[in-house]
């Protein structure tokens, strides 16, 4: 073993507490909402009430009034442009009309909380009420409200449709004879799926802390994702320069994909800027619920064909998803639904056809998994329908018709290492499978299984890292840890590149002035690609080691080895004890030769697309999205046929990580993912009555407890070596998400023989379902 290698094993696939976890434990972590500054003053926000209406006016004068207001704000004192990842179209506040009921209005900065809400709804604004289009079909319909009337000059990174009213996005992807395969199979299955919003629930809502200094310039600390994506939208949204603007990522306290675009950021700034004070913005649940994001609902017709002997041949997907007010994410989601159309088989045949649709609801975004859930639960349930037909066993069915490695994904990437039949292997013996199961009287046992893929890599990222004078190490990069664990695996990596232990890399806190680029906290990336860089960093920073090294022990490089511990010795026969520790060589460098030791690495995907093997429209993105993982569960549930409940019993869910630099970490992802796809397929719904939010509370809006979830969900990690990665990693945050919905699905069909095409399958919709059967 060489002494890399050696090295590596040293730090990786051990499960040391996360850096965090004492902190956390003992109730002494910040987070945004906790932080004070002398002086600050507390914001409030004043929603519209309206799905749709155009602003006539704003009255402010009683608010300003009130004793303790300092400042309001409307879309007048808004100073910059649009924001938005793939399309300009939204600004700070609501500017010229409201689109959605909740959209922030104007905002207030006061001595106190209650003095700035109760001077918010002292503001009065002046609406032409309009007609709203809250739904995709009202939406689409002739003659129906246009929500963006200027949606031709807006700035935008992807191919959009022209003159087509609400239609904000719209994408194709074609393989093989697309449709015109379907005449070699001998059962085609058609079917409509419907998916439902999903809220975030994170424990944490929206907070944001903001003060300007005496130099003009802003630090800002809120509960985000990526502080460079906040720093880019308060500089586009407001028109001040990067360099003026200072981001920072103090705790966080869950995020989903909801804080990975901008939040309260912007008017927090606007509030702090024109009171010349510090100013702290935290959401209550309920606004956070009406005004931020969700996962996207959305119909989905699939049509899948088959030859007899179960071999799948030819697949399509249509999509409709709902957008809500803004662009947000929603064109880069309604791509990722279509990338993941065909699902985790070898299908020579598909057509997938996507639209993301303007209607008058909170902005639908980016939430862990990404489009993949959407189109998971729809072509993973159908897959059973194909096997029912055929008489051909589930699991058997998937593993005759698995991707395997070297073979070419939807778009024309290459597929460099792949777990698929393993993993379906794996779940289908923890299980027990084909073990009939048994239930009381009016209850019903089965088992569903589902299959998933999804991406690691994406986008760019880099790292530093810098010798300290004791021959400890610092690392810093962007990548914001939201609770998965990541400052721990990345300093697992850290230490494992320079022979260490963990407790000699201190992780520093991310921080615009001083780290260095990253794009964000989601697309299960962080392991991979910022590992990526965090590596090359690190072996920058071994190379310096060794070089000192060498002339310190009078020998070549060749001939020394990393020691644990942070000692660099003489490896050579007869052998010879001599060595000098990190110290020594920091003090050589600092002192004496050569400057300080620093490291810096970066790194950024590029597969692009193979335009021979797959035609595409509309799609943005694909070259920096690659590394694909896979994974298969298998779920037991038990049906009530009285009140028509699902109760999950049991889950296996194997899923393959590359290599688990933190197996506690992976386990722990593994579980919760699965429970909030859990969610996802049982009970999680976000419901509008005329564009008004009916459940904005944890009281109304129901989400997995401790008494809803199986006392086992057994984690079962693969580990197949990803060659492109210099520690074989993959990601693992999104895909125990994936496969609960469908999984579910499948087992209810399983223990009832009733095909529910619509989530969550909550006891009403269940019950009228095996009403209906008969």
């Amino acid at each position: 073993m060489s002494d890399i290698e050696s090295a590596t094993e040293s730090a990786i696939g051990k499960s040391p507490p996360r850096l965090e976890a004492a902190e956390k434990a003992a109730g002494t972590a910040i987070y945004s909402g906790d932080m004070e500054l002398p002086g600050m003053l507390h914001a409030a926000l004043l929603t519209s009430p309206y799905s749709h209406a155009r602003i006539l006016s704003y009255d402010v004068s009683a608010a300003l009034a009130l004793p303790g207001v300092k400042a309001v704000v409307t879309a007048e004192d808004i100073s910059g442009g649009y924001i938005g990842l793939v399309c300009k179209d939204e600004k700070a506040l609501a500017h010229g009309k409201v689109r959605y009921i909740g959209e922030p209005v104007a905002a207030v900065a006061a001595r106190d909380e209650a003095t700035a809400r109760l001077a918010a709804r002292l503001i009065e604004v002046e609406y032409e009420e309009l007609p709203a289009a809250t739904t995709v079909e009202q939406a689409m319909a002739e003659g129906a409200p246009v929500l963006h009337e200027d949606f031709a000059d807006y700035t935008k990174i992807y191919q959009a449709p022209e003159n087509e009213g609400n239609l904000l996005a719209r994408a194709e992807a074609v393989m093989g004879r697309g449709v015109d395969g379907f005449d070699e199979a001998d059962v085609i299955v058609e079917g409509t799926y419907e998916v439902g919003a999903q809220y975030h629930a994170y424990m944490e809502p929206v907070s944001v802390l903001a003060a300007f200094g005496p130099d003009g310039r802003v630090t800002v600390w809120s509960s985000t994702q990526s502080i460079f994506r906040t720093q880019a939208n308060i500089h586009e949204g407001l028109g001040i320069p990067m360099g003026k603007i200072r981001c920072v990522a103090p705790r966080i306290g869950g995020g989903f994909g909801a804080k990975a675009e901008a939040s309260g950021q912007l008017v927090t700034v606007m509030l702090a800027k024109k009171a010349g004070m510090p100013v702290r913005l935290v959401l209550t649940r309920d606004e956070d619920m009406t005004s931020m994001r969700a996962r996207h609902p959305g119909t989905l017709r699939v049509k899948t064909g088959a030859k007899a002997d179960g071999t799948l041949v030819a697949r399509e997907m249509e999509v409709w998803l709902d957008a809500g007010a803004y662009a947000d994410d929603s064109p880069a989601v309604m791509n990722l639904v279509l990338f993941y159309a065909r699902g985790s088989y070898s299908i020579p045949h598909v057509r997938a056809l996507g639209h993301a649709v303007y209607t008058n609801k909170l902005r639908l975004g980016a939430f862990r998994g990404f489009g993949n859930p959407q189109a998971s639960f729809a072509a993973e349930s159908q897959l059973d329908e194909i096997a029912e037909k055929l008489g051909i066993d589930p699991i058997e069915l998937r593993i005759k018709n698995a991707i395997k490695a070297g073979e070419q994904w939807l778009g024309g990437q290459r597929i460099t290492s792949c777990a698929l039949v393993e993993s379906l292997e794996k779940v289908r013996d923890a299980s027990d499978w084909t073990r009939r199961r048994e239930a009381a009287p009016g209850r019903k046992r089965g088992l569903g299984v589902a299959a998933m893929t999804h991406t690691s890599a994406f986008l760019s990222s880099g790292a530093i890292v810098r010798l300290q004078g004791d021959g400890s190490i610092i690392l810093n990069v962007g990548a914001v840890d939201i609770g998965q664990g990541s400052d721990t695996a990345l300093s697992q990596m850290c230490a494992a590149a320079l022979g260490l232990d963990i407790e000699q890399v201190s992780f520093a806190t991310p921080d615009t002035d001083s780290a260095p680029y990253n794009y964000g906290t989601n697309a299960s990336r962080v392991t991979y690609t910022v590992g990526q860089a965090v590596h090359r960093a690190a072996m920058q920073v071994r190379a310096q080691l060794l070089e000192h090294a060498a002339a310190m022990l009078e020998c070549s490089e060749g001939q020394l080895e990393l020691r644990p511990g942070g000692r660099i010795g003489v490896d050579v026969e007869p052998p010879r004890n001599a060595e000098v520790s990190f110290a020594d060589i920091a003090g050589r460098s600092l002192w004496a030769v050569g400057g300080p030791i620093t490291g810096s690495g970066s790194y950024i995907p590029n597969d692009p697309p193979d335009p021979e093997h797959t035609k595409m429209t509309g799609f943005l993105g694909l070259d920096a999205l690659s590394v694909l993982t896979f994974g298969a569960q298998v779920v037991e549930v038990e049906v009530d046929e009285v009140t028509g409940a699902v109760e999950v019993i049991e889950a296996w869910c194997a899923h393959d990580v590359g290599r688990a630099i933190n197996p506690g970490a992976v386990e722990s992802q593994i579980h919760g993912g699965f429970v909030q796809g859990q969610g996802y397929a049982l009970c999680e719904e976000m419901l509008w009555e005329d564009g008004r939010l009916v459940n904005p509370s944890f009281m109304d809006y129901k989400f997995p407890g401790t008494l809803d979830t199986p006392d086992k969900i057994h984690a079962i990690i693969l580990e197949t070596p990803e060659k492109s990665h210099p520690f074989h990693v993959k990601g693992v945050g999104e895909p125990p998400l994936v496969g609960a919905a469908p999984a579910i699905n499948n087992a209810l069909s399983a223990a009832t023989g009733l095909r529910l095409k619509q989530i969550p399958l909550t006891p009403e919709r269940v019950l009228r379902g095996l009403l209906e059967k008969g």
